[in-house]
C-alpha cells in the first residue's frame, strides 16, 4: 500500500463534516483536513466563474482509491467532483504507521 492524498473541493455553503466523517468511519480515509475558505477561478459551461469553496485533503492509500471515489461521488454536492490524487514521495515514522493502520 502506498499513502496518497486526494484533493476535492465543495461549495462554501456545503457542510463537509458528515462527508469527512463517513469516509473516516468507512476506513476509506485515515484523515480528512477541511480548509474552510479558498477562492477558485475556473471555467464552467463556457464561462469563467469565481466562487468561494472549501478544500478537502483526504489522506488514504492507493488500494482504497476506487472505493473512496465511489463513496465520495455518491455524497458529493457537485455534478463534476474534483478527484485529484497526489503521490506522497516520502512519509516516515509514527505518522506513516498510524495512517497505514487507519485505513
Amino acid at each position: 500500500m502506498k499513502p496518497v492524498i486526494v484533493l476535492t473541493t465543495v461549495g462554501a455553503d456545503f457542510d463537509p463534516k458528515p462527508l469527512a466523517r463517513e469516509l473516516v468511519e468507512a476506513r476509506l480515509a485515515a484523515c480528512v483536513n477541511i480548509v474552510p475558505a479558498i477562492e477558485s477561478v475556473y471555467r464552467w459551461e463556457g464561462k469563467v466563474a469565481e466562487e468561494g469553496e472549501k478544500l478537502l485533503l483526504i489522506k488514504t492509500v492507493d488500494e482504497r482509491l476506487d472505493a473512496l471515489q465511489a463513496k465520495l461521488f455518491a455524497m458529493h454536492p457537485y455534478d463534476v467532483p474534483e478527484f485529484v490524487v497526489l503521490a506522497i514521495d516520502d512519509i516516515r515514522g509514527p505518522y506513516r504507521d498510524w495512517l497505514m493502520q487507519s485505513v
